[in-house]
């Protein structure tokens, strides 16, 4: 796999410049506060919690980059596709295997066998494509498979609104360190799972 620095990437100093602005969005939330009652700081708390969602998202972004450098030079290939299906509203399912062998795990679909490009793996999921259903299984620069079903998440998501993708995305990460993409159909948002856990994660869009 490429070197990837993941202490010079772009991408954690906005981390870092954005929890400098938290921090002074708080501190001045507690100054007002303390000195007034007149002093309102819904407004305020508003944009903290804006701030904390972008953070957040961008805090992903960097993450999954440092996650995915050491499994597969294709992780900008894999971001690029990523950003054309959440454009477009097209949902899929990716899958990235680590250390763990996930042969066991997943019910396989359609053996692929070719080299990751942006195009091939746009096109599984395009809707009217025989593999858009179900996981695309990549490991290191292949795409290895298509169409194939993991296993459901077992907790229950009381009052959330996650289909059957980030369900599956959480299920297999509950069971290997796997890292698996989504992109919502409904938003177009892109998240991803790892451990058991789903992380929103920066778009351009």
């Amino acid at each position: 796999m490429r070197p990837f620095n993941c202490n010079e990437s772009p991408l954690k100093q906005a981390v870092l410049d954005g929890l400098n602005l938290l921090s002074n969005e708080i501190k001045q939330s507690i100054h007002l506060l303390n000195n007034g009652e007149d002093n309102c700081i819904l407004c305020n708390l508003e944009s903290i919690k804006d701030t904390l969602n972008h953070i957040e998202s961008v805090a992903g972004s960097f993450y999954l980059k440092c996650y995915l450098a050491n499994y597969t030079d294709k992780f900008e290939e894999i971001a690029t596709c990523m950003e054309k299906l959440s454009a477009q509203r097209i949902g899929a399912l990716i899958v990235i295997e680590r250390e763990d062998p996930l042969d066991q795990l997943i019910q396989k679909g359609t053996d692929i066998g070719a080299i990751l490009t942006p195009a091939l793996l746009e096109s599984i999921f395009y809707p009217g494509s025989p593999l858009h259903d179900g996981a695309v299984l990549i490991r290191q620069n292949k795409i290895i498979s298509a169409a194939n079903f993991l296993p459901m998440a077992t907790e229950i998501f009381e009052g959330s609104k996650f289909g059957a993708r980030h369900r599956a995305a959480i299920g297999l990460t509950e069971h290997s360190d796997a890292l698996v993409l989504v992109v919502s159909e409904e938003t177009g948002k892109i998240s991803f799972a790892l451990n058991g856990n789903l992380y929103p994660i920066q778009t351009m869009n």
